[in-house]
């Protein structure tokens, strides 16, 4: 008789009927994703296990435990002892397809005023967005290969993009198997959890309300001191300023939920034209984006908040004007 693969227990464990099934535990959830990271696991296992996960949807246990094991794998803590230190962690994994990206400006003023941010995303795995990555190029600014890189570039400027595909070559590799099954996977929330250089603050955003909760309760397992979870434009971490925003807090264990006003006075309802080169005009101030500079300082907003900055949004959105009209418009 055959000897049955070690990661049979975890696929079983999920797919074994409506009263057989179950979810994993953290311990569980760790160890399968460290089987993952390693290849000890046959193809057709990984697709049943991703799906399977996708059907029944992840639990915060399952979540914060693939977070240790991709952690623990490629042994992020070396980058913390190198010395690299960050203000805060920011996920962009959605991608962007009716607005441009303008969080990416609101990132950019914060790291001129001395607030270290590392950014961190995958790009090409949705058609019809566009991704940080490709955008920050597009803008002339640098994105970083290595930790070494990221060091240089928070000494220089204050702020670091890294693709996954230097960060976590599997996990890459894993996003990019939504074109085959035609579906995300965990790995698409498991990424925006990582914080691989244990920021104190972490932001991120979601799409579908659902996952709001299941943000905070893993970065609660995760022990993340402060975090903030945008239910953003497209999915990433954007405060809508054309309509309410609800913003989802941890704070030292404790969840709260919290809904910011609209800015502009009606929806925004026509096509955008997505050419990154709109970022680089509003910039400047060599062209005005009535709903672009108020994303950015919306968006600023919000960050202002989770630093400790501000409390509550008119004030953070008055200091969050300041540091946008103070900006080094020559940046790019």
């Amino acid at each position: 008789m055959a000897i049955e693969h070690a990661f049979a227990p975890y696929v079983r464990a999920l797919g074994k009927g409506k009263r057989g099934s179950r979810s994993l535990s953290q311990d569980e959830a760790r160890d399968a994703m460290g089987m993952i990271l390693q290849q000890q696991v046959e193809p057709e296992q990984l697709g049943a296990f991703l799906m399977l996960l996708r059907l029944k949807e992840e639990t915060p246990a399952e979540l914060a435990g693939f977070v240790e094991a991709v952690r623990h794998f490629h042994n992020y803590s070396a980058a913390q002892v190198s010395g690299i230190e960050v203000d805060i962690d920011w996920s962009s994994y959605a991608g962007k397809k009716r607005h441009l990206p303008w969080f990416l400006l609101s990132a950019l003023t914060l790291a001129g005023q001395g607030v270290k941010v590392f950014m961190h995303g995958a790009k090409g795995h949705t058609h019809g967005r566009i991704y940080s990555e490709d955008v920050l190029q597009q803008l002339g600014l640098p994105v970083a290969n290595n930790w070494h890189q990221v060091e240089t570039q928070l000494r220089n400027g204050n702020f670091s993009f890294m693709s996954l595909q230097h960060l976590s070559p599997p996990l890459n590799h894993i996003i990019s198997l939504r074109a085959i099954f035609g579906l995300r996977s965990p790995v698409h929330t498991l990424t925006r959890l990582l914080n691989p250089l244990a920021a104190k603050h972490t932001i991120d955003g979601v799409f579908h309300p659902a996952y709001g909760p299941l943000h905070q309760q893993t970065a609660m397992l995760l022990k993340h001191p402060r975090s903030l979870t945008i239910r953003g434009d497209g999915g990433e971490a954007e405060v809508r300023p054309d309509n309410e925003c609800e913003l989802q807090w941890v704070d030292a264990q404790t969840s709260s939920s919290q809904i910011w006003q609209r800015q502009l006075p009606k929806r925004d309802t026509q096509e955008q034209q997505l050419d990154p080169q709109r970022l680089q005009l509003l910039w400047r101030d060599e062209q005005q984006d009535a709903y672009g500079e108020a994303a950015v300082i919306s968006t600023l907003a919000s960050c202002l908040v989770l630093l400790g900055k501000a409390k509550e949004q008119p004030d953070a959105t008055q200091l969050a004007t300041n540091w946008w009209q103070s900006r080094n418009r020559r940046l790019m």
